[in-house]
């Protein structure tokens, strides 16, 4: 058994679990448009909006994975099951108003300057936000993230191996 601090049933788990559920739903956009548009686009990975949605994946995750370590009664799982529903509601909510208002904009301003000579104007980004649908489908990816970093934990080869890398 490596010497130092672990990686399982500590908030290196909490932490590894909230940013592999992220990442997945980041890479998982990427293939999804390659499947639908038929050509690959690496900047998706990097951008907001989008299904699954990364942040819902990433702070259930995070949340999932404190109820499993700590207890669903735990004050620590109350505060990250607090904070992954507000992020959530702001995806669904604040930032997908945000999305509609500058499709709405662009849309304006291409039309007023089809019929004036003005300079190019820059398209604000769109797809910030996300549907419930996209926001519920990160937040399943993320319990099944975080249960799946707990359980495979368990498993004395990936355990051994992931603690050695931790181990300073």
């Amino acid at each position: 058994m490596a010497v130092g601090v672990g990686f399982f049933n500590t908030g290196l788990e909490v932490l590894g679990a909230g940013l592999l559920a992220a990442g997945i739903a980041q890479t998982l956009k990427v293939i999804f448009h390659f499947v639908k548009n038929k050509k690959i686009n690496f900047k998706i990975f990097t951008t907001t909006g989008g299904m699954p949605s990364s942040h819902s994946a990433g702070v259930i995750a995070l949340a999932t994975s404190v109820g499993i370590l700590e207890g669903i009664t735990s004050i620590e799982f109350a505060m990250s099951l607090g904070f992954a529903l507000i992020i959530m509601q702001d995806a669904a909510g604040l930032r997908r108003a945000a999305g509609k208002t500058a499709a709405t904009l662009n849309r304006v301003v291409r039309e007023f300057s089809e019929h004036l000579e003005t300079k190019p104007y820059e398209v604000l980004k769109e797809l910030l936000g996300h549907t419930p649908f996209e926001v519920f489908c990160g937040a399943a990816l993320g319990v099944f993230v975080a249960f799946m970093v707990h359980f495979l934990g368990n498993i004395t080869l990936i355990r051994n191996f992931l603690d050695s890398i931790c181990s300073f």
